[in-house]
Formats: C-alpha cells, sequence, structure tokens
C-alpha cells in the first residue's frame, strides 16, 4: 500500500465480489457525468478511445451500448474484443475502470430495449436504421475509487486533515470481482 494510504487512521480499501461489485458497478456508473469507450487493447496499436453513452446496465453487471456497424469502434472489435472503460461521477469521487470483452449484434429486440428517442441524431432511420448495431460489454475486471459518506463529508475531512497536518479523507477503493 502507498504512504498516503498508510497515514489514513481508517481503512479505506475494500474489495468487492458478486453482487455487492455489481451493485457498485451499476452505482458508479450510472452516477457518471461521461464514459470512455477504449479499444485495440492487445493489438499493439495505441488504443482508440472515443466517449459512449451506456444504454443499460443489466443485473449481472453487463454493459450495453449502441453503435453504427460502420464505425471504427465496431472494425477494432471485430479483431480485437477487449475493451477498458472509464466512468467518471464527479471530480472527486465516483471512478470506475473496468476491463470487458465485447460482444457485437443486430439483435432487433435489445435494439428495441435500448432505443430513445435522441438516438436518432446518429440512426436517422430510427430504431429500425439497418446500421445500429448493439455492443454488450461483460466485465472482466474492475477497480473503484470512490468516498464512504458523500462529497459533503470527505471535504470537510479533507479539510479537518489540512488544519491539523493529518492525511484524512473518506476515500474508500478496491477491486470489483463479479465473478
Amino acid at each position: 500500500m502507498d504512504s498516503i494510504n498508510q497515514n489514513q487512521p481508517e481503512d479505506n480499501f475494500k474489495n468487492l465480489q458478486g453482487e455487492e461489485a455489481k451493485a457498485k458497478i451499476k452505482e458508479l456508473a450510472e452516477k457518471a457525468s461521461s464514459c470512455f469507450f477504449c479499444s485495440n487493447i492487445k493489438t499493439g496499436l495505441p488504443f482508440s478511445t472515443r466517449p459512449m453513452a451506456v444504454q443499460k446496465i443489466d443485473d449481472e453487471g453487463n454493459f450495453w451500448f449502441l453503435s453504427a456497424d460502420d464505425s471504427h469502434k465496431n472494425e477494432e472489435l471485430s479483431h480485437d474484443p477487449f475493451v477498458h472503460l472509464l466512468f467518471q461521477g464527479s471530480a472527486h469521487s465516483d471512478f470506475l475502470n473496468i476491463y470487458g470483452i465485447a460482444d457485437v449484434s443486430k439483435d432487433k429486440e435489445k435494439i428495441k430495449e435500448l432505443w430513445e428517442p435522441i438516438l436518432k441524431t446518429w440512426f436517422t432511420e430510427g430504431e429500425d436504421d439497418p446500421r445500429i448495431t448493439v455492443i454488450k460489454v461483460e466485465p472482466t475486471a474492475g477497480y473503484y475509487w470512490d468516498n464512504k459518506h458523500g462529497n459533503a463529508i470527505a471535504f470537510i475531512k479533507q479539510a479537518a486533515g489540512a488544519v491539523m497536518g493529518k492525511t484524512l479523507d473518506d476515500s474508500i477503493e478496491g477491486k470489483l470481482d463479479i465473478d
């Protein structure tokens, strides 16, 4: 453990497994103001990063996206299905790092389930646009950084620590194992 965490008066590391990990993944991803979808992970090429909107996170912790079949992302996934998803909820908490395996399909039922009218901006023919694909990302590993009691308490603890010259924060972090 690093020196900053060693100076904490309370435990700030907790690995989560199973249902607890799935719940944390869903909580942090749904609060996130941004998601960055990285592909070309194992090709040896620089990985590609783009913002993506998560359409759904199911009860198993899978992430669902809609994408165009002629996109660079779909082309990259056809050669390397390994992806890295990065989420940020606020400037001080709600960070999520997910590795996973993507599967691309043209599942019409899933497209209908995930469809929202705003998506017509990209898929001009609506939910029947022939270019729409579904990307399912099944997490294989994850890590989170959050705070225990909300941003207000975290700020008060940091301010008190600064005044006292002690490392006090409300952080919590750990590995996420959904199996």
